[in-house]
């Protein structure tokens, strides 16, 4: 199987406005990020995205944001 045709979705508790940045794993499938931006104007969820790239060693076009784009709990699909 391919490697790169792999999609797996997490979910994703967004905590905004952090002293640093920080991914925690509560289990397979869900995860905390503490994100040091605000939650205005997209700003978080872009931060989020680079935040998790940097986590799965993936580019930040291979995260997408599937639902959720204006909560803190989000889904979020990497490939």
């Amino acid at each position: 199987m391919d490697n790169k045709t792999v999609k797996k979705q997490i979910e994703v508790l967004v905590v905004p406005n952090s002293r640093k940045a920080e991914v925690i794993k509560i289990n397979d499938t869900s995860y905390k990020v503490k994100v040091d931006a605000p939650p205005v104007e997209g700003k978080a969820n872009l931060r989020l995205v680079s935040i998790l790239a940097d986590y799965f060693k993936v580019h930040k076009s291979s995260i997408t944001i599937v639902k959720g784009s204006l909560s803190k709990r989000k889904l979020v699909e990497i490939n």
